[in-house]
């Protein structure tokens, strides 16, 4: 039942709230990273997942922050972003770290291609008392990647081994 809820549930919440954290602060608390991280070290008791696999999400998670933190030092996502797509890669695994990579690339291609269109249209005047839209919508404003991260972790979860496990237990 534990394993159900932090899948099914409690993963997707903690994705979404980094998403729109993300969305109107430009910023990803690193409690909701280290959640996600101390969460899978639960679900991986719950499950039980195994030394081996155990292991192998870990080293899944390692070689997330690795590539998260090298994009990161060449300016193309932030701090935040590579600690949630870290987090996201320890849960997912090998497995599962290419889909969720493609999927999360694909759409923060198509977020990165609609804002900066979007920033070329003037913001609607009564829109402009949104301090977070006002901010989202300026040209000198980042992408808030944390977005494509969840929507690449929600597409794929269904066809994942955390979420086959989940449903075996």
């Amino acid at each position: 039942m534990i394993a159900q809820l932090l899948v099914l549930v409690v993963l997707p919440a903690l994705l979404l709230a980094a998403a729109l954290w993300d969305l109107t602060s430009f910023t990803i608390p690193n409690a909701l990273c280290a959640a996600l991280t101390g969460l899978f070290l639960v679900f991986a008791l719950a499950v039980p997942l195994g030394l081996s696999s155990l292991g192998w999400h870990l080293v899944a998670g390692l070689a997330g922050l690795v590539l998260g933190f090298t994009l990161f030092a060449l300016g193309w996502i932030g701090g935040g972003d590579a600690k949630l797509f870290a987090a996201t890669a320890l849960w997912l695994g090998f497995s599962d770290l290419l889909p969720y990579a493609a999927m999360a690339s694909l759409f923060g291609g198509v977020l990165t291609v609609s804002l900066l269109m979007l920033r070329k249209v003037p913001l609607p005047a009564g829109l402009l008392r949104q301090g977070w839209l006002v901010r989202l919508h300026d040209a000198r404003s980042g992408i808030p990647y944390g977005v494509a991260l969840a929507a690449g972790a929600f597409a794929i979860l269904p066809a994942t081994q955390i979420f086959r496990l989940a449903a075996q237990v």
